[in-house]
């Protein structure tokens, strides 16, 4: 299964959401490529929209590797293996680092808008696909301590055993493609161009009144 761009991603995932029309719903987003499904789904439910902003931290010798990722009020999944033989001194400092991006993309996308009170409401955390699954996981952990009443993961694509993971963690996983042999989740796509601060700032305002 292949995807035209995320915007059809998240009209493909319509369907398998209808049942949240008119509930109290909360979609999250995770920057950037989620932002673009995210709107799409907020739009389509009437659902309140926010983001949920982890990140991940990559291994020292190769970045794209994530082996931890931090949520925006500081929790942390770790790959335990790699975690214990890398430095702890480095590995705290990537933190910090991580935190203050995080500051500064809430600060940069929403303007100050006021973050939604997810306390006893129904969310739905979308990205446009699943790899290691780390920032999903962190993300899923922040909402739990938020006395949130379930959380729906919604993805187009995700590899089997992170899928199975996610699964675990959240009330309900939605993916739409769980290849067996995954490659990189822009493999699953025709057009996965990176999206900019610009684009997200515009997708947000979007759903304005």
């Amino acid at each position: 299964m292949h995807f035209k761009d995320r915007q059809h991603a998240a009209k493909q995932l319509f369907p398998a959401l209808e049942k949240y029309k008119g509930r109290d719903v909360v979609v999250y987003a995770l920057p950037r490529g989620g932002v673009m499904l995210g709107v799409e789904i907020a739009r389509h439910l009437g659902a309140a929209f926010d983001l949920l902003i982890p990140r991940k931290i990559g291994h020292p010798y190769d970045p794209e590797y994530a082996i931890a990722a931090v949520s925006e009020s500081g929790e942390v999944i770790k790959n335990e293996e790699e975690h214990k033989h890398i430095d702890q001194q480095w590995f705290a400092k990537e933190m910090e680092k991580e935190l203050v991006e995080i500051k500064r993309r809430r600060q940069l996308y929403l303007d100050g808008r006021k973050s939604v009170d997810p306390k006893g409401k129904i969310a739905i955390i979308v990205d446009d696909g699943l790899a290691t699954g780390l920032t999903m996981k962190v993300a899923i952990k922040q909402l739990r301590n938020q006395k949130i009443k379930s959380i729906i993961v919604a993805v187009p694509v995700a590899p089997a055993d992170t899928a199975r993971e996610i699964g675990d963690l959240a009330d309900e996983l939605i993916a739409l493609h769980v290849p067996s042999g995954f490659a990189a989740i822009s493999a699953y796509y025709r057009d996965f161009p990176q999206v900019s601060d610009e684009e997200v700032i515009s997708l947000i305002k979007s759903l304005e009144p």
